[in-house]
């Protein structure tokens, strides 16, 4: 039985959570740039909410790292190709860097009234270039030389292995040329005996035809003495009965 894939036990929590966080980011956004003091109670109260999501999220994505970390050690065990990885660990660093833009906005302090008047909501582009630059920096930064290192290390790990494999493979093969080779030499010793066999059999049926046609002589021969005999008796049987005849 596979074991439980760590990452998406922590995903579907994840996702949704971010899911949540964004309406209210976008709530807050909007009521900084209303807001004339850092006092005003409804961007305080936003404030909060946003700030119990994101430790909220932090959290999960915290777990989701770990388990991006597990499965790196040995996709394979769970199932997982080094594409699967890769394209775990990037949602791992957008996630990041969505939550991490969220924190920077949250540090920012409030403006002037003038200010916030003239530059209403902020422009959307403007966080698409740091939540850019914040993927950049933790992809980049030391997230990514972990990443990297682990993948580093991950493929030194599989080279060791192969090497291994391929050393077991070596040694097989040898042991197998080594049977092959005793086999070889089994059969031609096997051969050789063959052939003494044969040749010891051919004697033995030389002398053995030349005992049954010897034997067979001795037989006839027997066979003509013993006919003799019994015509011999009954001549003799055939002489004394006439004499018999005779002498009544």
């Amino acid at each position: 039985m596979e074991p439980a894939d760590p990452f998406l036990q922590v995903q579907a929590d994840v996702l949704t959570t971010l899911q949540t966080s964004r309406p209210l980011f976008s709530s807050y956004l909007r009521i900084r740039s209303l807001a004339k003091s850092p006092t005003n109670p409804e961007l305080q109260q936003s404030r909060s909410e946003l700030e119990t999501n994101l430790t909220d999220l932090s959290a999960d994505l915290d777990d989701l790292i770990e388990s991006v970390r597990a499965v790196e050690q040995d996709p394979y065990r769970y199932g997982l190709e080094l594409e699967e990885v890769s394209r775990r660990r990037q949602l791992v660093n957008d996630v990041g860097a969505e939550v991490e833009n969220m924190r920077l906005e949250l540090q920012r302090a409030v403006s002037t009234a003038d200010h916030q008047h003239n530059a209403g909501l902020p422009n959307p582009a403007d966080f698409a270039d740091d939540s850019e630059g914040e993927e950049e920096g933790l992809g980049g930064g030391g997230r990514g030389d972990h990443y990297a290192a682990m993948e580093q290390q991950r493929q030194v790990e599989l080279m060791h292995e192969q090497d291994e494999q391929l050393d077991g493979v070596f040694r097989t093969v040898g042991n197998l040329r080594d049977q092959a080779n005793d086999m070889g030499r089994e059969l031609e010793e096997q051969a050789v005996m063959i052939g003494e066999v044969d040749t010891l059999a051919e004697r033995v049926g030389g002398k053995l035809q030349g005992g049954m046609a010897r034997l067979k002589h001795i037989v006839r021969k027997n066979e003509d003495s013993y006919s003799s005999f019994c015509i011999a008796l009954l001549i003799f049987v055939l002489v004394l009965l006439l004499i018999l005849v005779i002498a009544l």
